[in-house]
This record gives structure tokens, C-alpha cells and sequence, in this order.
């Protein structure tokens, strides 16, 4: 598997797993439960932006990985 392929792969683990962390502290009534969904959900985005800014990196310095040519 390419480099790009295990990136995009990532990226979109890591944006899936915010999106469950959010779904699961808008389903708690625990405020503690709710602080860690949400600090985990934080965490999880600025995963996938830095994942997300790789990936723009690696498509504008590799050429034959954007498939927009």
C-alpha cells in the first residue's frame, strides 16, 4: 500500500473516531464522561489536521500521488 493510501487511511480513522467521541458525550448525562468525550474528540481533530496537512504535503511534493493530473 502507498505511503498516500496509508495516510488517507489514517486520516479518515481519525476523523471517524471524533465524530464518535462526540456522538458519545452528547449521549452521557456523566459531566465527567462528557469533559473526556469532548478533550478526546479535541485531541482526535488535531490528529486528522495534522494527518490532513501531511497528506496535502505529500500530493504537492509527490505529483504522480495527486490525482487531480
Amino acid at each position: 500500500m502507498a505511503t498516500i493510501n496509508k495516510l488517507e487511511k489514517a486520516l479518515a480513522s481519525a476523523k471517524g473516531l471524533s465524530a464518535d467521541l462526540k456522538t458519545f458525550s452528547m449521549d452521557t448525562n456523566d459531566k465527567e464522561a462528557k469533559q473526556m468525550f469532548d478533550m478526546l474528540s479535541t485531541n482526535a481533530d488535531n490528529i486528522a489536521q495534522m494527518l490532513q496537512n501531511r497528506v496535502n504535503f505529500v500530493k504537492c511534493e509527490e505529483p504522480q500521488y495527486n490525482q487531480n493530473q
